[in-house]
């Protein structure tokens, strides 16, 4: 491990301590051998003036919900010094009241809750100090003779602590500890199965301790394993079996969540090793991981793996509680796949990959122990347990609630979403928590959809194997397939029957009708394992009001129609709804120009407003009208319909 230390990067961010703290933060927060998403913690002490003017000396330490790879001098709680050091004196303190007297002496109440480890950074005399939960030290630690490793790389130049719970108890002993120390001698301390702190009056020099430190612990293990790289393996696919687990997964934890699999090949030989089954489940890296991932992966070596996963999972509840908590959903977080590798689950997108980054370390850091140390062994269950059911976690608990977005965890494709209708039905989605893929013809799909925080695929839909391409993408990315809305579509040329040029007739057929076909032909098999399952087909007034001259298009239609009512017989039995919506007027796409709108209003003997809302509610239909009713279609508001054609056309006569 290197030093990511630059001069003249650090002379950018300035010379006061807080600043240099800042720098020195994400230099370890860059590093994820270090410190993944908001793990790890740092603190300056220094002297300033309060509100009142009074010189008061202050810890700025890391606050909650900040990451250390993007802190900035608002992430960190100022604290007084004096309250700390009261605290650290006290016999008993709860971590709840500790959490609220931190937060009482605070200099700024508007800054975020101080790290839980504030007391602790508060004793140790030197200015700067560094806490990570580097990957080489847990490594270190976490075998049957890691105090003897520990011990052998460091000498007594760290002073180490047998594992204690995070919070007031690990600062109380960390205090008795360190009253005889003499800190000139010390280059910071080991917490056996937790991490490491460096600390020096000089931000430059506690952050490259902590190099150091981890560097030892990092050639230790290279000296061990002898050269040997960590096995890998190529990936087995199989993507209805990915669909399948995201759908046990769902229902355990009670909402639709992402699965995101990790097919590398350095994943897929740690899915392989003969004894995973052993090693994945002995528990977390630092128990502070259990958070997000739980204590430990389900293991889908069976068909019943999820089932008994919950099963396992209620027992160790019962096992370990007072009587007093509230049992979490027993879902997993995360999975091992014998042969196809390992899978994140997250109810929001952000959440399954900060999962998939802890889990990578883990397994990474678990065949490192096996081959270095001949045993990974993590703590015992109960210690795991106290920090999941922290009492400051079952609070957090007690807080949640409100409303979920509709289509949170949900995945969807959205045909013909460059513009128009379904860009509109696509955001409609997006905006109620939905992942989209877009697909359109057009290459402007890519970027259109990043704005709306999806994924954009230029597909032919009329190409079987280029819609099996994406639907199989689709499953790849997120897991599985919950919504479809199938949108895509052309309006051809006018004509009357005796003058229908035959290709006007086969082109309309083949976008308005069998390219649609073909999208529920290859996304069913996913949507029979989805969430809330649901088809929107995208009609026409056309269907119940056809016109003359347009009879390519409307009959296209009226056999869409027909197909979302025979998909809705069809799908009904596994759950899967299909209806059709039947816009009408809908002129905010490009298909109208100013100049066509202009003379089509004309050929009425209408002005353009009143040819846009000639119908019985006098109101403007548009896209984005259309996007919200099939966003609702979709959601469990229309949860008992199926097979129903509902139009959205402001009331017209000739359909009424």
């Amino acid at each position: 491990m290197k030093s990511l230390w630059d001069d003249r990067e650090a002379r950018s961010f300035g010379r006061s301590a807080l600043k240099q703290r800042v720098y020195t933060s994400r230099l370890l927060g860059r590093n994820p051998e270090l410190v993944l998403h908001g793990g790890g913690n740092t603190s300056v002490k220094a002297a300033t003036k309060d509100f009142y003017g009074e010189k008061t000396d202050v810890l700025y330490v890391k606050g909650s919900g900040w990451d250390l790879a993007t802190i900035e001098a608002e992430g960190f709680a100022p604290v007084r010094m004096e309250a700390l050091l009261q605290m650290a004196e006290m016999e008993e303190l709860s971590d709840s009241d500790m959490v609220l007297q931190q937060r009482a002496a605070m200099l700024n109440p508007n800054a975020p809750n101080p790290s839980i480890e504030a007391i602790l950074h508060a004793i140790l005399p030197p200015k700067f100090v560094d806490h990570t939960h580097a990957n080489a030290v847990v490594a270190l630690t976490n075998n049957k003779d890691g105090k003897k490793h520990v011990e052998d790389v460091y000498g007594d130049r760290m002073l180490v602590i047998p594992y204690v719970m995070p919070g007031f108890i690990l600062s109380r002993e960390v205090y008795k500890r360190i009253r005889k120390a003499d800190f000139s001698k010390l280059d910071g301390l080991i917490l056996m199965n937790h991490g490491i702190f460096t600390f020096h009056d000089d931000a430059r020099e506690s952050y490259e301790l902590m190099i150091k430190m981890v560097s030892k612990a990092e050639r230790h293990i290279r000296k061990l394993r002898k050269g040997s790289a960590p096995p890998t393996a190529k990936p087995l696919e199989d993507l209805p079996g990915l669909a399948e687990i995201r759908r046990q997964v769902s229902a355990l934890r009670g909402c639709p969540v992402y699965a995101r699999l990790n097919a590398s090949p350095e994943a897929c030989g740690f899915s392989k090793l003969r004894n995973v089954a052993s090693i994945a489940t002995r528990g977390p890296l630092t128990p502070d991981h259990v958070i997000r991932t739980k204590r430990v992966p389900v293991v889908l070596d069976s068909d019943k793996a999820v089932d008994k996963f919950a099963a396992d999972y209620a027992a160790y509840f019962r096992r370990n509680t007072d009587g007093k908590l509230t049992m979490l959903d027993p879902a997993p977080r995360w999975a091992v796949w014998p042969g196809h590798g390992t899978i994140s689950f997250g109810a929001t997108l952000q959440e399954a990959r900060i999962i998939e980054d802890i889990t990578t370390h883990t397994f990474r850091t678990i065949e490192t122990v096996e081959k270095a140390f001949k045993g990974w062994k993590a703590l015992p269950e109960k210690r795991i347990f106290e920090i999941e059911y922290w009492e400051l976690e079952q609070a957090k608990l007690r807080k949640a609630g409100g409303t979920k977005p509709a289509h949170q965890g949900k995945v969807a494709i959205v045909t013909g979403s460059a513009a128009g209708i379904g860009f509109a039905c696509a955001a409609a989605l997006a905006g109620q928590g939905a992942k989209v893929v877009g697909v359109d013809l057009s290459p402007e799909i890519v970027k259109v959809m990043e704005g709306i925080g999806g994924v954009g695929m230029v597909v032919n839909l009329t190409q079987d194997d280029q819609v099996v391409d994406a639907v199989e993408e689709t499953v790849r990315r997120f897991g599985g397939l919950d919504v479809v809305v199938s949108n895509a579509g052309i309006f051809t040329a006018g004509a009357y029957l005796e003058d229908l040029e035959q290709s006007n007739w086969d082109k309309s057929m083949a976008v308005n009708l069998t390219s649609h076909q073909k999208l529920l032909k290859y996304t069913i098999p996913y949507l029979k394992k989805g969430i809330e399952p649901a088809v929107v087909l995208v009609g026409s007034r056309n269907v119940n009001a056809p016109g003359a001259g347009a009879a390519s298009y409307s009959c296209a239609k009226a056999g869409l129609t027909q197909l979302c009512r025979v998909a809705a017989l069809e799908l009904a039995p596994h759950g899967v709804r299909c209806n059709i919506i039947h816009p009408d007027a809908v002129f905010d796409t490009k298909l109208w120009t100013p100049e066509a709108l202009k003379r089509s209003a004309e050929r009425y003997g209408l002005t353009i407003e009143e040819y846009k809302t000639r119908n019985l509610m006098k109101t403007e239909i548009k896209s984005r009208d259309v996007g919200r009713m099939v966003a609702a279609m979709a959601s469990p508001l229309f949860a008992k319909t199926t097979g129903a054609q509902i139009p959205i056309d402001g009331g017209n006569d000739r359909v009424i």
